[in-house]
């Protein structure tokens, strides 16, 4: 992430991470790719030892597990758009696509991410909270467990689709 202007001073401590597709394009409107993403985490709690709660992230290294996220994702992402065809929103990932992106066609992720170090149990509690409302606050749904991409669920005692850790 070396073009970010935000860095991670604590590496091994929880963090709340927002990153953002490129122009804010319409990426997850598919099952499919929203699968990329949790298998891409699931993949990073094994490998990096990455810990979610509620998408409040924790790694070994926090920049590399984000490194390692946007880069397989990305890669994935467009695989699927190819491969279904979708012409559009391949179209905008090329023509949004930073000019110092040399090496690819291709740009699916703003650069950079915005760590923000979790320093209290209030903290915590206020980023999940707002993770939790986020669907409901975009008007998705009317009660938070009924998104089904979202953690509300594992902390009303309702299995989720990727395992969290409500205990920090």
């Amino acid at each position: 992430m070396g073009r970010s202007r935000y860095k991670v001073y604590e590496p091994t401590h929880p963090h709340f991470v927002t990153c953002t597709v490129l122009h804010w394009l319409p990426l997850f409107t598919r099952k499919e790719s929203v699968q990329i993403v949790i298998d891409s985490l699931r993949f990073l709690q094994k490998k990096d030892h990455l810990k979610l709660y509620a998408y409040v992230i924790q790694s070994d290294d926090v920049e590399k597990s984000m490194k390692s996220f946007k880069q397989y994702t990305a890669k994935a992402l467009l695989e699927l758009l190819k491969k279904e065809n979708a012409k559009t929103i391949l179209e905008q990932f090329q023509f949004y696509k930073k000019a110092h992106h040399k090496a690819t066609n291709y740009q699916v992720w703003e650069e950079g991410y915005q760590p923000k170090l979790i320093q209290t149990d209030a903290m915590m509690i206020s980023k999940i909270a707002y993770i939790h409302q986020n669907p409901v606050k975009r008007g998705y749904v009317d009660e938070a467990v009924h998104w089904r991409y979202s953690s509300a669920r594992d902390y009303k005692g309702i299995a989720g689709l990727i395992e969290v850790e409500r205990f920090w």
